[in-house]
């Protein structure tokens, strides 16, 4: 984390605008934290204010803050950022203190909460608190609720954290542009009880998507529904750290939504409960276990499981193209089709062309095509058996016995207990039965052979014409 002591000195200092600014002080700016690691940083302890227990962000970090005469005060600064997506592939995207998304800020219920905001982006943006009920002139909505922040301006936005949850933030200005830019980020409200639904693991992230063409790295900003990156906050598999965990522990990850679409998110080896939703928590009595929730465009829900079963548990979004990275919409499928009547004559022309899809596309992953620069394979993540061959929003939640509490670190790929993998059968197959009376048609289970139904359909009176 590198400070911005020095961000406003100088000739070429961002003027500060608003009269809101004026009367709490320009001097009185607080620092302005940059990060630009793309690793999962550990969670910010509090050392002044009231007591929580901190979140982790996956593949991200928390805005540090100061007291002030009872209020805590953050500084967020919007601006254009280089985000590595996973490597061998960066992103020129807008977001906050160096990162998309930006950084997750943490408050206690009760707090009262300033946070200035400067503009360092071309245009003018505003800063809307998904969520969160506060004074309407705070809500951010430009030409609403406010005037945009001009570019080069700061503005201030101060209310209280009236309510524990998760909320959001993001832009309501260009929001078409600047959110397909990458503006967003997380927003926790601690309880004013610290052990109110406390948890051993606590991760946040948001999903969001690009549509970067290969070999660039600016997103197309117009774009409406055919995305081609799918990621856990602004990172792709196998970018995307584990979220690693205790045997035993109780975990929470809350997750928010500022993609176009909807995310069924599945966890395997576990049974989850939604405990709460950008509304709040929900009743426990509302409460029923599920593997797959699905997280609807502009919500969050938080999940929690005690992680009761050891092993590296895959973690993904199950809509299937949402985990692959790029590839071309328009490719057809080529699956049973024999290239071998054309390959040779294709490579008397194209001396590199290869045959692809004929048996579908796992190999894919194992092909060492050549790619454009800052492009990622659609999948590119090595397991210890192999090709993972996924990508986008795929993680893995890694339950360990043997990891101590508040441990985060990877502690590697899980080693098997011996007889429980699945291995290959040596044994002989024999052929599937067929019964000559049936036509040489497979017989069913109990070794007879289907028949055939016959139906009889009769219109309903009274629908003449249809």
């Amino acid at each position: 984390m590198v400070s911005r002591r020095d961000f406003f000195k100088g000739a070429g200092a961002i003027a500060v605008g608003a009269g809101l600014v004026s009367r709490v002080g320009a001097a009185s700016l607080p620092e302005a934290p940059l990060m630009s690691d793309a690793t999962t940083q550990p969670p910010l302890v509090p050392n002044s204010g009231r007591p929580y227990h901190p979140v982790v962000t996956l593949n991200g970090w928390s805005l540090p803050w100061r007291m002030n005469n009872g209020v805590k005060e953050f500084h967020l600064v919007a601006e254009p950022v280089v985000r590595e997506l996973a490597p061998g592939m960066k992103a020129h995207l807008w977001g906050y203190n160096g990162q998309s998304p930006g950084p997750t800020i943490e408050v206690v219920e009760g707090d009262r909460v300033r946070i200035f905001v400067t503009n360092k982006l071309p245009e003018h943006t505003s800063i809307h608190w998904h969520g969160q009920r506060l004074p309407n002139g705070m809500d951010g909505v430009t030409g609403l609720t406010q005037p945009g922040i001009p570019s080069g301006k700061t503005f201030v936005y101060e209310f209280i954290a009236k309510r524990p949850g998760t909320f959001m933030y993001h832009p309501h200005a260009d929001e078409m542009t600047q959110m397909a830019m990458g503006m967003m980020g997380f927003w926790v409200t601690h309880p004013r009880n610290p052990d109110f639904m406390k948890v051993d693991r606590d991760f946040v992230f948001l999903l969001n998507n690009f549509d970067i063409e290969p070999g660039s790295a600016t997103p197309r900003v117009n774009t409406m529904l055919d995305f081609n990156l799918f990621a856990f906050n602004s990172r792709v598999f196998p970018g995307i750290d584990p979220m690693v965990v205790r045997q035993g522990d109780r975990v929470r990850i809350r997750i928010g939504n500022l993609t176009m679409t909807n995310h069924p998110i599945h966890l395997h080896g576990h049974e989850f409960m939604i405990t709460g939703t950008d509304g709040g928590w929900t009743a426990p009595a509302s409460r029923w276990p599920e593997v797959t929730t699905d997280v609807a465009v502009g919500q969050m829900r938080a999940l929690e499981f005690d992680a009761t079963d050891l092993g590296d548990w895959a973690f993904h979004c199950h809509k299937s193209h949402h985990t692959m990275n790029a590839m071309g919409h328009d490719v057809p499928t080529m699956i049973g089709v024999d290239h071998r009547g054309v390959v040779q004559k294709i490579n008397k022309l194209v001396p590199d062309y290869m045959v692809m899809g004929e048996r579908g596309m796992a190999d894919m992953g194992e092909m060492e095509m050549p790619l454009p620069d800052n492009t990622l394979p659609m999948m590119g993540g090595q397991g210890p058996f192999g090709g993972v061959e996924m990508g986008g929003m795929f993680t893995v939640v890694k339950v360990r016995k043997e990891q101590k509490p508040g441990d985060y670190r990877d502690p590697g790929w899980y080693k098997h207990p011996a007889g429980t993998v699945a291995y290959e059968w040596k044994g002989a197959v024999p052929a599937p039965t067929r019964n000559p009376s049936a036509g040489g048609k497979l017989t069913d289970p109990v070794n007879r052979p289907q028949e055939g139904i016959e139906l009889k359909a009769r219109k309903p009176s009274g629908h003449t014409g249809h």
